[in-house]
């Protein structure tokens, strides 16, 4: 007779099987979130896991057959209970292992953002001290174009006032030279003008000689005639004197008269000038008036400007009366045309 036998799992093979799940449950759920860097998705709760085996013997009797079942109903309705709190075990192990995976996730996650935002910072701080770097080397290179300028400036203000210098001093030495030439021909014309005056001297010493002699040879036939015919000769030698020294008083003045742009040929002034001894000119008075007040005025200007002739002092030294007779006071006409008395 054949006896049909049903195997009954133990308690260890009824807890080890959902574990072992659960774990490699947990394990895959871990891999992907450390792939993705994303939250672990929910699971669908587990539902309960009930594993029989039949096992069919050598045929049984009815009577132990139904005995059979009737045990394994019981054991079925005992299970059950087991089987939901192994399953919700195993649910909250899931749950927790999912949990402690997104805590793991959101760990590594903050560290890699941690490891990120150091790595930007370490390259912002690079990129930093890049552009620090170039802009003290710009800095550096604008500085030395700026002291290279500068020193061109300062070449080009040195050579500048070397120019000035050269200049000035080439100036100085044109104005040396020329002050020199001017001093040369002014003493030249000085050494002229003084052989002039010399030589005018010389004449008119021998003038004066000459007159002197006239005088002296008019004196000794004064005494060698008669009155009359030595007052004639006395006269007509002072004539000569007279002459002689006005032909000076001429010159004097002409050289000192400018001739009026009013005056017109036929006018006639005349002016009386007062004189001492020493040739100074005291006074000039108009005697007679040419009608044209500016004409009057030029030559009394004239006779003031000349201001002394030193050769009347010879005069009234030699001869007193003749200078007083003739030129303590003198009697000069102007005229456009020329100048005469």
């Amino acid at each position: 007779m054949s006896t049909r036998y049903q195997h009954r799992p133990t308690a260890s093979e009824r807890y080890s099987t959902p574990v072992l799940k659960a774990a490699g449950l947990h394990l895959a759920v871990a891999i992907l979130l450390f792939a993705s860097f994303s939250s672990a998705p929910e699971f669908e709760p587990a539902k309960p896991i009930v594993q029989a085996t039949l096992v069919q013997l050598d045929s049984m009797s009815p009577a132990v057959t139904q005995t059979d079942q009737k045990i394994a109903g019981e054991a079925q309705k005992t299970a059950a209970p087991r089987h939901e709190e192994e399953a919700m075990e195993a649910q909250r192990q899931q749950q927790q292992a999912a949990e402690a995976a997104r805590a793991a996730a959101a760990e590594k996650a903050r560290e890699q953002a941690q490891t990120a935002a150091a790595a930007a910072e370490r390259q912002a701080q690079a990129e930093a001290d890049r552009k620090a770097a170039e802009a003290a080397a710009a800095a550096e290179r604008r500085k030395v174009e700026e002291a290279k300028k500068a020193a061109e400036a300062e070449a080009a203000r040195r050579a500048e006032a070397e120019r000035k210098r050269a200049e000035e001093e080439a100036r100085r030495k044109a104005q040396e030279e020329a002050r020199r030439k001017a001093e040369a021909e002014a003493e030249r014309k000085a050494a002229e003008a003084a052989e002039q005056r010399r030589r005018e001297q010389e004449r008119q010493a021998n003038e004066r000689r000459a007159q002197e002699e006239a005088k002296a040879r008019a004196l000794s036939e004064l005494l060698a005639e008669d009155t009359q015919y030595q007052m004639a000769q006395a006269d007509r030698s002072g004539d000569q004197v007279a002459a002689s020294y006005d032909d000076v008083i001429r010159r004097y003045v002409s050289q000192q008269w400018r001739r009026p742009p009013t005056a017109r040929n036929g006018m006639v002034v005349e002016v009386q000038l007062s004189m001492l001894p020493t040739g100074q000119i005291t006074d000039v008075v108009v005697t007679r008036s040419s009608g044209d007040a500016g004409f009057d005025q030029s030559a009394v200007q004239a006779v003031r400007n000349v201001g002394r002739i030193p050769e009347m002092q010879t005069l009234s030294r030699e001869n007193p009366a003749a200078f007083d007779r003739m030129y303590r006071q003198r009697t000069l006409r102007f005229k456009p045309e020329d100048l005469a008395f």
